[in-house]
């Protein structure tokens, strides 16, 4: 499955065709509108960097744990030649980037993964930081906002993968148990052990248009349970439309929605003083 649907014209190196509509554009114009088709609305992936430039106050974002990589714990075969690889074409040291920032003005611990690395999956490096994230927002009482974008579990770390997800579960219960705000928005594409686990546990549950979100692949749960499932299963709209999301928000609206829920919690706790 190709989730980078832009085709970059080979008689025009600045210029992008649009796969769901076949419009072709400006390459400014499509950074300008946030890989967003301006003729049909599709929503294409956005690096871990520009999405926190898109949502956070400018100059606010604070990272942590940047550091942070992954090892080859299993010496799978032709491993660590990928995660070196992925390490040189995306200048990210794994599949997520965490910190703190501002959110129309209010603070927030954030994190969000990135889809070129790795496809985005949830190895100990990548669950390590989340947990971090979550841990930081226990200490400071900030609310937590994760932006997932994932295949799932990295299949090369074998069980200390998807350890990762019991671990932050976990970490996101005590969370919960501090009444301390989790709001989760899942892009495209949020599948496997990331769906199945901190990715589905907002207090608030988010997702862009069109977004592919599930456990399992379609054509695999159709050949288990033997039936045809909708054309549209799985999408944030389909998902919206029988009560496993909150809202569907465009990405140029993101912001101002995640700002509204952080002022009304903000003033809810307020009045619970």
């Amino acid at each position: 499955m190709n989730i980078y649907p832009l085709k970059r014209e080979k008689k025009d190196l600045n210029s992008f065709t649009c796969k769901s509509c076949g419009e072709t554009y400006d390459e400014f114009l499509m950074k300008k509108e946030w890989n967003v088709c301006p003729k049909c609305q599709y929503h294409y992936p956005v690096t871990a960097y520009d999405r926190i430039l898109m949502i956070t106050d400018s100059g606010s974002f604070s990272e942590f744990d940047k550091c942070l990589t992954s090892v080859d714990p299993l010496n799978f075969p032709e491993y660590k030649d990928k995660l070196i690889s992925d390490k040189k074409n995306t200048s990210l040291n794994d599949g997520v980037i965490t910190g703190e920032a501002f959110i129309g003005g209010y603070p927030v611990v954030i994190g969000v993964m990135d889809s070129r690395f790795r496809m985005g999956s949830m190895g100990s490096a990548v669950g390590e930081k989340i947990t971090r994230s979550i841990e930081e927002s226990l200490k400071t009482r900030k609310p937590l906002i994760l932006f997932s974008a994932s295949g799932g579990a990295r299949m090369q770390e074998g069980i200390l993968s998807l350890m990762q997800m019991a671990k932050t579960s976990a970490a996101l219960e005590q969370l919960n148990h501090e009444k301390i705000l989790f709001v989760s928005v899942l892009t495209n594409p949020t599948m496997g052990g990331v769906s199945a686990s901190f990715a589905s546990l907002g207090d608030i549950n988010i997702a862009e248009p069109q977004a592919l979100i599930g456990f399992a692949g379609k054509r695999i749960i159709e050949q288990t349970i033997r039936e045809e499932l909708p054309e549209n299963f799985q999408t944030s709209e389909f998902l919206l439309e029988h009560g496993q999301l909150d809202m569907v928000v465009k990405r140029s609206e993101l912001k101002q929605a995640l700002s509204i829920i952080l002022k009304i919690h903000h003033l809810n706790f307020r009045e619970c003083l």
